[in-house]
């Protein structure tokens, strides 16, 4: 019994984190243009958080990976191709408008519709009650 309850202490990440992952680079320059395309990338394991605020030992290893390719010359847009190669659209904050993100696109202006198409009919309702 005592050792259901310690497999969740077995599960937790005990390698030490990757080199840049709270380290900055040397050159200003190119921590800031690390920095910037961070902010632009989505923390798998939060969700709700960036790379570059999220303590989670995966998006640690993903600052790793940004500032090491920054570091060795190669540009922002080749980083992010990589990584959504890798982890896919979801990576992104801004996801390309295609097949399998239509939906993520188009349903805002769905419910705005369906929600003016409600709205006009109530009040269209409301309207034909007080004419008798």
């Amino acid at each position: 019994m005592l050792t259901l309850f310690m497999a969740p202490v077995a599960a937790q990440d005990r390698l030490p984190p990757a080199p840049y992952a709270y380290q900055q680079l040397a050159d200003p320059a190119k921590e800031a243009k690390a920095k910037a395309l961070m902010e632009t990338l989505r923390c798998l394991v939060c969700q709700g958080q960036s790379i570059a605020d999220s303590d989670a030992p995966l998006a640690g290893d993903m600052r790793h990976e940004v500032r090491s390719k920054v570091a060795a010359g190669e540009s922002p847009d080749a980083i992010r191709k990589w990584l959504v190669a890798r982890y896919g659209n979801w990576v992104s904050y801004d996801p390309p408008f295609d097949r399998a993100t239509a939906l993520l696109w188009l349903a805002p202006l769905l419910f705005l519709a369906i929600g003016l198409w409600l709205a006009f009919g109530r009040l269209r309702g409301a309207n034909r009650e007080e004419e008798p």
